[in-house]
C-alpha cells in the first residue's frame, strides 16, 4: 500500500513528492508526458535547437526548496542575466535596466523619475520581503467547528497581522496600494516618463489577461519581484540547460528519497471509499490504491473532471465551475540562424541586451489597448512581446554560431470570439508576433529557421494550462492567500478526505516556486502524524 499518489510531476509535484518520501512515507508520481517536469521542461522544438518550451525564466524557486533538495549537487546550476530587461522603444531610443545602471538610463528620459528609484525599490522591498516571509506559509483557513478548532487559525492570521503591524505606516499604506490598486495607477503616482513606467508595469500583465490599469494588477507586479537568483533579491536568470534541468535535478533528488515516478500514466479518476480519497484509475484502467492522493493539477480539472461531482458540496463545485484562469498568454519558440539586430542598438555580434529580457511594449498606453484589441478582437493588433535568447548564455542550446528565443506574448483570448478556433488562428498570430519583432529588429524574420507555435489552447491540451493559465488561477483577490483556491481550502486540503492539491492553484500561486508543493507536504504530514501514520516533516523543512 503507497502512502501517498502524486498526480502530475510538474515541479510542485516533485517537490511535494521529495518531503512526502524524505519523512519516511511511500510515493508515487503519475505523470501523463513523456518527460517529468510539467511546463518546466526543455525539449528539442527544431533540429538540433533545445529550449525551455513553456516556462523559460528563473527567479522565484524559492531558496529553502533549492537548498533541501541540493539541486546543485543534482545537476542545477542559475546564471544571472547580464542586464536585467532591455525595452527597444523606436528606431533611435531604448531603456537598460540593470544593477548600477537604470538610474542613468532612466536620466535620459527624466532626471525627476531617476531621483525617485531608490525610494521607489526601497517600498517595493518592503513588500517583497513580507512576501517572501508568507511564501513558505500555510495562509489562515477558515473553519467548521467551535472557537477551539478555529484557535489554531485565529492565531496564525494573528502572528501575520504582527508583522504587518510592525511596519511603518508609510509602509502600510504602499502595501495597501499594491494590494488594491491597479500597477498603472500606482506606477503613475511615482514616475512621469513612459518607458520607466512600461518596464516595470510590463510584470503587471505576465501571465494577466487585463490591463495595467485593472484594479489588483499591482499585486501581479509585486508577485514577479519577491524572488532571487543566487542570493540576489529581484533578480532574474537563467538555468543553464533550460527549465528542464531544474525539474530533473527535482527528480534526482525525489528518486534519490525512494519516490517511484512513473511517465506515461495519466489518470482518468481519483477513487473515493467511504468518503476518503483512497487511491486512482489510471488512463489504462489500472487502480492504484493510497492512502492520500495529491494534485499538481489546475483545481478547476481535478473537482471537475476527476471527482465525483456527488462527493462534492453543491457550492464548492459551482465554485471550482468558475474558477478563473486564462493568461492572455501565446508561447513560441524559435531558432535563429543570427542574433537580432535592432535598429536603436544595432549589431548582430552577442552584446549584454541579447542575454536579457527584450519587452516590446514601450508605454503603459499600448499595453491598455493591446488587452482591450484581445478582449474584442481575439489578439492584439499591436501585442506585448518579452524575447529572452537564452543560447546567448548556454551556447549547447543551439548549433555553433545560431541561436534559440523564447517569446512570452501578450495579449490574446484564451477563448476566441465568435465561435472561433486557435487551431485556425495560430499561424496567423504567430506570423504576427515574429512580424512585432521584426518592426524592432529588421533582420529577425528572416533569421528564423523554425518555430514552435503554443496558443492557449496548445498550453491546455499539453501541460493542462487551462485557459493557457501559467498560473492555474487568475492571481486576483478574489483568488489569493486565504481565497486559494477557495475560501475554506486554503490549507492545501479540499472538502474530500485524504484529498490535496499542491500546485500553483494554491498559496502563494504561479511561477516556478516550488512553494506549494512544500507547504502542501507539510499540511499532509501532519494530518499523517494525527492519524498515527508513519512520517513527519523534519524541523528544517
Amino acid at each position: 500500500m503507497r502512502d501517498a499518489i502524486v498526480i502530475g510531476g510538474g515541479h510542485n509535484g516533485l517537490v511535494c513528492a521529495f518531503y512526502l518520501a524524505r519523512a519516511g512515507l511511500k510515493v508515487t508520481v503519475l505523470e501523463r508526458r513523456p518527460v517529468v517536469g510539467g511546463a518546466a521542461v526543455t525539449e528539442e522544438f527544431h533540429p538540433g535547437f533545445r529550449n525551455s518550451v513553456a516556462a523559460y525564466t528563473v527567479s522565484l524557486l524559492n531558496p529553502r526548496v533549492i537548498h533541501d533538495m541540493d539541486l546543485a549537487r543534482h545537476g542545477l546550476r542559475v546564471v544571472e542575466r547580464p542586464l536585467a530587461n532591455f525595452l527597444p522603444l523606436d528606431e533611435s531610443r531604448y531603456l537598460k535596466l540593470g544593477p548600477g545602471r537604470t538610474a542613468a538610463e532612466v536620466a535620459r528620459f527624466s532626471p525627476r523619475d531617476a531621483a525617485r528609484l531608490d525610494a521607489y525599490h526601497a517600498h517595493l522591498d518592503s513588500a517583497a520581503d513580507l512576501l517572501r516571509e508568507l511564501v513558505l506559509q500555510t495562509p489562515p483557513n477558515r473553519v467548521q467547528g467551535g472557537w477551539l478548532a478555529a484557535l489554531p487559525e485565529l492565531l496564525k492570521a494573528g502572528r501575520i497581522g504582527r508583522r504587518m503591524a510592525r511596519l511603518p505606516l508609510a509602509a502600510q499604506r504602499e502595501l495597501l496600494d499594491l494590494f488594491t490598486k491597479s500597477a498603472g495607477d500606482h506606477l503613475d503616482s511615482w514616475f512621469e516618463s513612459d518607458p520607466i513606467k512600461a518596464a516595470y508595469g510590463f510584470d503587471s500583465v505576465v501571465g494577466n489577461y487585463a490591463s495595467p490599469y485593472t484594479p489588483g494588477s499591482a499585486y501581479v507586479l509585486l508577485h514577479h519581484v519577491f524572488g532571487e537568483v543566487n542570493g540576489k533579491k529581484g533578480a532574474w536568470g537563467h538555468a543553464l540547460g533550460g527549465m528542464g534541468a531544474i525539474t530533473q535535478a527535482m527528480a534526482k533528488a525525489a528518486r534519490a528519497q525512494g519516490v517511484e515516478i512513473r511517465l506515461d500514466c495519466a489518470v482518468d479518476e481519483v477513487l473515493l471509499r467511504d468518503g476518503r480519497a483512497a487511491g486512482v484509475v489510471t488512463a489504462r484502467g489500472e487502480r492504484l490504491a493510497a492512502r492520500a492522493v495529491v494534485s499538481n493539477l489546475n483545481p478547476r480539472l481535478l473537482y471537475t473532471r476527476l471527482v465525483d461531482p456527488a462527493a462534492l458540496p453543491p457550492d464548492f463545485l459551482r465554485r471550482m465551475q468558475a474558477w478563473r484562469c486564462g493568461s492572455g498568454t501565446f508561447r513560441m519558440n524559435v531558432a535563429l540562424s543570427e542574433l537580432p539586430d535592432f535598429g536603436c542598438l544595432p549589431g548582430k555580434a552577442p552584446a549584454e541586451h541579447h542575454g536579457s529580457g527584450i519587452i516590446i511594449a514601450p508605454s503603459l498606453a499600448y499595453m491598455e489597448r493591446a488587452y482591450h484589441d484581445a478582449r474584442s478582437l481575439g489578439w492584439a493588433r499591436e501585442p506585448i512581446v518579452e524575447m529572452l535568447i537564452p543560447s546567448t548564455l548556454d551556447p549547447g542550446l543551439a548549433p555553433p554560431g545560431q541561436h534559440v528565443a523564447s517569446l512570452f506574448c501578450q495579449h490574446v483570448a484564451p477563448v476566441l470570439p465568435g465561435g472561433a478556433s486557435w487551431d485556425d488562428a495560430r499561424e496567423r498570430v504567430a506570423d504576427l508576433m515574429i512580424d512585432t519583432v521584426d518592426r524592432h529588429a529588421p533582420n529577425f524574420r528572416r533569421a528564423v529557421l523554425g518555430r514552435q507555435i503554443l496558443s492557449p489552447l496548445d498550453l491546455e491540451r499539453t501541460f493542462g494550462l487551462v485557459g493557457g493559465d501559467i498560473f492555474h488561477g487568475a492571481l486576483g483577490l478574489d483568488q489569493l492567500f486565504a481565497a486559494r483556491p477557495m475560501l475554506g481550502h486554503a490549507d492545501y486540503r479540499g472538502p474530500v478526505a485524504g484529498l490535496y492539491t499542491c500546485g500553483a492553484g494554491t498559496h502563494p500561486g504561479g511561477g516556478v516556486t516550488g512553494a506549494p508543493g512544500h507547504n502542501a507536504a507539510r499540511e499532509i504530514l501532519r494530518d499523517f502524524a494525527r492519524r498515527g501514520r508513519r512520517g513527519r516533516m523534519r524541523r528544517d523543512a
